[in-house]
């Protein structure tokens, strides 16, 4: 049976990816950077874009680790902020702070801004062990709230209502969430593109 990487050690993320795959019928087993037999390097989140970061972790861990590799970069682009906070929207409010705190910083740089417009973007790379990478990706635009509103999901979930939805990603069922984010639209087509007789290729 065919083992994919799941390149990230974010647990909510990893468990994310885990749930949407568990739906796919395939003939692979899908292993955390935790499972991984041998220790894998940490891998700097450099890039200038999504795809960037995507392709480094999915390249770096294929080829350290043996298996094919499904990296995941994402974050929240806000229009009034000229895309911010964009590829460092983890590290917003510092490489050592939390989700809460992230969610305060923006809140209060978005205090009096009369357009909440903004969207999550997901790049989803595939990388095989010997360097071969494709990208593919998915983005869910909405509006932000003036303060968090829901327990659910993580990140700037609180903060994010879809378009034609009136709650939160944090207020959303799993299912439904899954559905229609970026991350979810991004796999949709990872599945369309990659998965090959219930196996991923590259081709």
């Amino acid at each position: 049976m065919q083992t994919i990487l799941l390149a990230t050690r974010n647990r909510k993320k990893c468990a994310e990816l885990q749930s949407l795959l568990r739906s796919v019928n395939g003939h692979f087993h899908v292993c955390t950077i935790e499972d991984a037999p041998q220790d894998l390097p940490e891998v700097e989140e450099d890039g200038e874009s999504f795809a960037d970061n995507a392709r480094k972790k999915a390249i770096t861990l294929a080829k350290a680790s043996g298996f094919m590799t499904l990296a995941d970069d994402s974050g929240l682009c806000v229009d009034a902020l000229d895309g911010a906070p964009g590829v460092r929207s983890a590290r917003f409010a510092g490489d050592s702070c939390d989700d809460a705190a992230n969610n305060a910083l923006l809140l209060d740089k978005m205090r009096t801004v009369s357009s909440r417009k903004a969207h999550f973007q997901c790049v989803l790379a595939l990388a095989t062990p010997d360097g071969i990478c494709d990208t593919v990706s998915g983005v869910c635009a909405g509006t932000l709230l003036t303060k968090a509103s829901g327990q659910g999901g993580f990140g700037y979930d609180p903060l994010f209502v879809p378009d034609g939805y009136a709650c939160s990603f944090a207020e959303m069922p799993a299912q439904e969430k899954h559905r229609i984010s970026h991350r979810g639209k991004a796999l949709q087509a990872a599945l369309r593109t990659w998965l090959v007789d219930g196996t991923f290729k590259i081709v």
